[in-house]
């Protein structure tokens, strides 16, 4: 593995020239913008031009130093996807555009700059007539709606749907995604009343907002309103709502957990999950390789190249990566994509 020096620290034998870079000094640290010289590409790896960033909650998640599977004291580079133009590389064409997993690190840049290095079997070829923009932009957000729902889930159509957080990246692609595999109800719950309206216009056949303070038995009544038997669960909330949820499953019944920001807790009762046969898995799209996510991402594409899903996306500078990241943190209702090669426009 490189050295956190071979990566931050510009040495003379090399004469490589720095890129420019957000950077992470410390757990819970805003990224500030920066330059790192990149250790030189060896065999098995790709070296990119950094087209399109997507900035994804995991991204935010990894920097605050409480997630539960990686965790950085040194200063990185953060950004967990990008799509790219190959600079460098022994198993893909020079100037083919490909889609990259980085799994961040103080040894590995991550996606947010310039350039990046990444193993060759964390990189796809992207469609020839896809968008790089919005192709980055259904990357980790669409595979965590995809897979959740089409391979663990299996949902079939004819089935309702319930999605927790719906007005999310996530929980929009999900709404559509079930739409287009034939569900016969989706259903989107979530905390912002204008965000659940527009819900409407992507799909779902009914939305649901959570109130503050409310208990899991009366959401549950409102759920029911709309939906009194639920076949498929995609949580990205836990705590109370997936609670409410669990309530209104039909006979075996699929749930699948892929976040918690709303508590790392909930209260199940064991007569209810056996009673109704029901089965709650959990979905980590960071511990899925990248071959497993290949067939989600060939539809996500697909889908994008016909104008079936509508996503909504913002372009942002490296230079305004703090701002975005401040966003990002109050859940907006839109993906912010770096573009570390745009120019800023003029005043």
């Amino acid at each position: 593995m490189q050295s956190t020096d071979a990566v931050f620290a510009a040495e003379a034998s090399t004469g490589a020239p720095p890129v420019r870079a957000a950077l992470v000094d410390a757990p819970g640290a805003e990224p500030h913008l920066g330059a790192v010289v990149l250790a030189p590409r060896r065999p098995g790896f790709t070296r990119l031009s950094v087209i399109a960033a997507p900035l994804n909650p995991l991204d935010l998640l990894i920097a605050s130093g409480g997630f539960h599977s990686a965790r950085h004291e040194s200063p990185y580079v953060p950004g967990s996807e990008c799509v790219g133009v190959v600079l460098e590389s022994e198993r893909f064409e020079v100037g083919a555009v490909v889609y990259a997993e980085c799994h961040a690190s103080p040894e590995l840049p991550g996606a947010l700059a310039a350039e990046v290095v990444v193993p060759d079997d964390d990189l796809l070829v992207l469609p020839g007539e896809a968008d790089p923009i919005l192709s980055a932009a259904v990357g980790n957000s669409g595979v965590a709606a995809y897979l959740p729902l089409i391979d663990v889930a299996r949902l079939e159509a004819g089935e309702t749907v319930l999605v927790l957080g719906a007005t999310g990246s996530v929980g929009r692609l999900a709404l559509q995604i079930a739409h287009l595999h034939g569900a016969g109800r989706v259903i989107g719950i979530a905390r912002d009343a204008e965000a659940l309206q527009d819900l409407l216009r992507l799909g779902a056949d009914a939305v649901v907002e959570l109130r503050h303070g409310e208990s899991a038995e009366s959401l549950a009544r409102r759920i029911g309103e709309v939906a009194p038997s639920v076949d498929v669960v995609l949580d990205g909330l836990y705590g109370v709502p997936l609670e409410a949820a669990l309530q209104v499953c039909a006979p075996r019944a699929r749930l699948v957990n892929i976040g918690n920001p709303t508590s790392a807790t909930i209260t199940l009762a064991a007569g209810l999950l056996r009673g109704k046969r029901i089965t709650l898995s959990g979905f980590a799209g960071l511990h899925t390789p990248l071959r497993d996510k290949r067939p989600a991402l060939t539809w996500l594409w697909e889908a994008l190249r016909h104008g079936d899903l509508d996503v909504s996306v913002a372009t942002i500078l490296l230079e305004e990566l703090p701002a975005a990241w401040r966003a990002q943190s109050n859940s907006p209702h839109t993906k912010y994509v770096v573009v570390p090669h745009q120019k800023p426009s003029r005043k």
